[in-house]
């Protein structure tokens, strides 16, 4: 495989097991990628503050974004491709069941006999294109969304260049979907690996929760080489129907080599339960577009987010939470630690459409800063339609206090165990509101790891 190789030539060559309406989706996405730009100027207001902090110098004189970047750095995936062989991660004693996939192409994939007790579905995203093709032509990157209003968010197709990438040529990834009335005790826990230096992965999760199911899933991305070079354009899209309980945990451990771009976004249904927690550790620059639709009265989702960045990492987040129906709720918490010459930014807007009368919504964003060249960016927004409504939001930045140092170190503690104690309780409105305790400690031995 060609480095670069992104032309309609290896697109058609990845499609030519799939259905045609499939073919069509990628030609489609892949015409609108050769029209989109690559981010490159200010007046692109979504990405004006992407910048990857080791070519600042640059983008100050040019107005320039993602010097040192150039897709045709790196390769997809070669269909059907042989992997490497490992270990499997989990203990498949405390899972429902088990994916691993490196570098695009599914390794392992396992599931406990109570999905199929209960008529889950779990595969890798190909095997799922032949055996449930019709499941994926209703959910994946579907234009179709069932609402009158264009959504803020827009298509998760169609939002910038890397998205269209994604939807040209991605590969990988897995399909859930819980039929209606199938309730899952036991999370079920994803591998996403890179290991190849040069590798693209654009892989896709696509969850489907049916009316009153409930499920967990805790899916890891990470890097297997320290120093390999990557590309990560991934999607997420989740669906959680009437009365559904989902809860998505991704924990994004890629090495500092790693450029990861990526669009997330779930549709809420009536009377549904959604917490979504997004970790972010490595990246040499990351940007996320994270979405949540409300588009059922009563719906309700949880949007919490903790971020570690260190050396020259950048993060930019931005974030949507979209009101359509009455009666609905949303709560963002995302928290940020930054030290060297990292640098954050984080965007939210709350949104509420005309007839969403009742919403309550809340957004806050916070930033601890370790060092004095850290720097953090925050603007939440609310642009509302609706009369009565309960709609705030807030937003800190601030360096770490010098008195509360002074008071550990006077009981004798060193200062990297200071440092240590206030960042843990920096996170601890985060970690206090994830319903899993294995989460919470795996999510802990980050940050300790990190801080060391």
């Amino acid at each position: 495989m060609q480095k670069g190789d992104f032309s309609k030539e290896f697109l058609q060559k990845i499609a030519a097991a799939e259905p045609q309406w499939m073919r069509e989706k990628r030609l489609e996405a892949y015409a609108l990628y050769e029209s989109l730009p690559m981010p490159h100027t200010t007046k692109d207001d979504v990405w004006r503050r992407t910048v990857d902090m080791r070519t600042q110098d640059y983008w100050r004189r040019t107005r320039r974004y993602l010097r040192g970047f150039a897709v045709e750095n790196y390769h997809p995936s070669v269909p059907n491709g042989a992997v490497s062989s490992e270990d499997v991660d989990y203990s498949e004693a405390e899972t429902a069941g088990g994916l691993v996939q490196v570098d695009g192409r599914c390794q392992h994939t396992s599931g406990s006999e109570i999905l199929k007790e209960k008529g889950v579905y779990f595969a890798d995203i190909h095997t799922a294109l032949q055996e449930q093709p019709e499941l994926l032509r209703t959910y994946f990157m579907n234009k179709a969304v069932t609402l009158e209003t264009v959504l803020k968010s827009g298509n998760i197709a169609q939002r910038n260049k890397f998205d269209a990438l994604h939807g040209a040529f991605w590969q990988g990834g897995y399909l859930l979907h819980v039929p209606k009335g199938a309730r899952l005790e036991v999370p079920l826990h994803v591998y996403i690996k890179m290991s190849e230096a040069e590798q693209a992965d654009l892989s896709h999760t696509l969850i489907i929760a049916e009316e009153g199911s409930q499920v967990v899933v805790l899916e890891d991305n990470l890097s297997t080489t320290p120093d390999a070079s990557g590309l990560h354009s991934g999607a997420v899209e989740i669906f959680a129907g009437q009365n559904a309980n989902v809860t998505y945990v991704q924990a994004q451990r890629w090495n500092r080599q790693i450029w990861n771009f990526a669009s997330h976004r779930a549709m809420v249904a009536r009377d549904a339960h959604l917490c979504w927690v997004t970790a972010t550790f490595g990246g040499r620059l990351n940007k996320i577009n994270q979405a949540v639709v409300l588009e059922g009265a009563g719906g309700n989702a949880k949007m919490l987010g903790i971020a570690f960045t260190d050396a020259r990492q950048h993060l930019d987040v931005s974030t949507a939470q979209e009101h359509v129906s009455p009666h609905t709720s949303s709560d963002l918490l995302y928290r940020t630690v930054l030290k060297d010459r990292a640098q954050s930014a984080w965007g939210g807007n709350i949104y509420v459409y005309p007839a969403a009368n009742h919403t309550d919504a809340y957004q806050k964003n916070d930033n601890l800063l370790l060092s004095e060249r850290a720097h953090a960016d925050t603007l939440p927004g609310l642009e509302i339609q609706a009369h009565e409504v309960r709609c705030t939001h807030g937003a800190t930045a601030g360096k770490i206090d010098a008195e509360q140092i002074f008071y550990l170190m006077s009981r004798g503690l060193l200062y990297t165990e200071a440092e240590k104690l206030i960042v843990e309780g920096f996170f601890e409105p985060v970690m206090e509101r994830i319903p899993l305790k294995s989460v919470r400690e795996e999510l802990s031995t980050s940050i300790t790891r990190k801080l060391e």
